[in-house]
């Protein structure tokens, strides 16, 4: 793959998410508004379900499809790329399918006693209907991917947004109308309304795609050989995503647990982490649009790389991708610190906002960077090296979580959260370098 071409494909994926981004934070302060934040909050509870659910169903084989389709389309074999496509979202979408059923029958139970937040309920409810389209359109996206074709994802991505703000709103007006109280279901059902829209364009283009090559789902050759394939390399990554999302989860319903314990009330420890996950952190978080863009081009780059034996070229991009993520890292870091506070104020008139942006500053370097080098870490296949250096991070974090919080209150986790990262980024790093010998 050419320089001029992933950078291309970078700054493609990094316009259509900065633009999301940028909605997003329009989005969120009208949410903030709307629903408050002890409204963020119950919906942010809900949000690690559909993670693990993806983790489960999807993940794995979008890693699969991006993998092996590139190092297919590197060698000439087109049709065999197409065939791990079919498979491996096919698999996706029928196990997300039984995972809906599981969860919306039983969705009382994880609101109650998995995330022990009754008002959960009806977001469950509303979520797992929007499973199996989620995984579609991801594996069509990581199919494109594996192409270095990113102006179709970039669209979906911006078209997606803009129809869970506008389902969001919709939703919102007919509530006012009605005279109904406004709570996250408006969240929850923009985002089924997104998932929706998001699917049937990405069913549009790949089968217009598939029908400009005459491709049949009947020539499939050896069916059987090559889902084993993909799901031998699949399983490793789902476990990678599924044991992060399980910890994760932790993270999400101790948090607000540990808070009570540093001597807030329930509704003020809802509200705080209201403010942390649904104001702070994406705003932290928004520089991370540029890694994560690169992280979706070097993944099937690194695995094309490899395919065609260009270890040379495999270290130039592992040295140049560590540099320019720590740099931008570091610049972010320094404008967070000084300009937290006005930011929490002007953006969502927080002032509380404001401190947890400039505590939270000097987390930038190390995730942005983790972000790239995890992803060229799987590219190699190397996706149980991440597993472990991940686990070892989120440990960490959790361990801040269960007897920092109570003793320091959020800030407990900021520090827990930093430390975990720079962790994670000296494992992969030794990990990198010990390739090379």
């Amino acid at each position: 793959m050419s320089k001029k071409r992933f950078l291309q494909g970078t700054l493609i994926l990094t316009c259509a998410g900065l633009l999301t981004r940028f909605m997003g934070f329009f989005y969120r302060i009208f949410l903030s508004h709307a629903i408050g934040a002890q409204g963020i909050g119950v919906y942010q509870l809900a949000m690690p379900l559909q993670g693990l659910v993806m983790a489960l169903a999807a993940v794995g084989m979008q890693a699969a499809i991006s993998r092996l389709c590139a190092s297919r389309m590197a060698l000439g074999q087109q049709k065999e790329a197409r065939d791990y496509f079919l498979l491996g979202t096919g698999t996706a979408v029928l196990f997300s399918v039984v995972l809906s059923f599981v969860i919306y029958k039983n969705s009382g139970f994880f609101a109650s006693q998995i995330l022990k937040e009754p008002r959960t309920q009806p977001l469950i409810r509303i979520l797992s209907f929007s499973f199996p389209l989620t995984a579609l359109h991801s594996c069509i996206n990581s199919y494109y991917y594996s192409q270095k074709q990113t102006a179709l994802p970039s669209g979906i991505q911006l078209l997606e947004q803009a129809a869970r703000i506008g389902g969001s709103y919709v939703i919102y007006l007919v509530f006012l109308s009605e005279g109904r109280e406004i709570t996250s279901v408006i969240a929850a059902g923009g985002a089924l309304f997104s998932e929706i829209i998001a699917s049937i364009v990405s069913l549009i283009a790949v089968g217009a795609d598939f029908r400009k090559h005459h491709y049949s789902l009947k020539k499939i050759s050896s069916p059987l050989g090559s889902l084993k394939s993909m799901v031998e390399m699949a399983v490793p990554h789902s476990m990678n995503r599924l044991l992060l999302t399980l910890l994760h989860s932790m993270e999400v319903v101790l948090i607000p647990q540990r808070l009570l314990l540093s001597g807030l009330g329930s509704e003020e420890a809802l509200a705080i982490y209201g403010v942390f996950t649904g104001m702070a952190l994406p705003l932290i978080l928004f520089p991370s649009t540029i890694t994560n863009s690169a992280s979706l081009m070097l993944m099937p780059s690194v695995a094309e790389l490899q395919a065609l034996g260009y270890k040379k070229r495999i270290d130039y991009v592992i040295n140049r991708t560590c540099r320019c993520c720590f740099l931008l890292g570091a610049g972010c870091s320094l404008c967070f610190f000084f300009f937290g506070m006005p930011m929490g104020i002007l953006l969502f008139g927080s002032p509380t906002a404001g401190t947890y942006i400039k505590a939270l500053a000097f987390f930038c370097p190390f995730f942005y960077m983790n972000t790239a080098l995890t992803s060229i870490l799987n590219g190699l296949g190397k996706p149980n090296t991440c597993l472990i250096h991940s686990v070892i991070g989120v440990s960490l974090r959790i361990g801040f979580v269960l007897f920092a919080i109570p003793a320091l209150g959020i800030r407990g986790y900021f520090y827990g959260m930093l430390l975990s990262e720079l962790l994670l980024s000296v494992l992969h790093l030794h990990a990198l370098t010990a390739m090379k010998k």
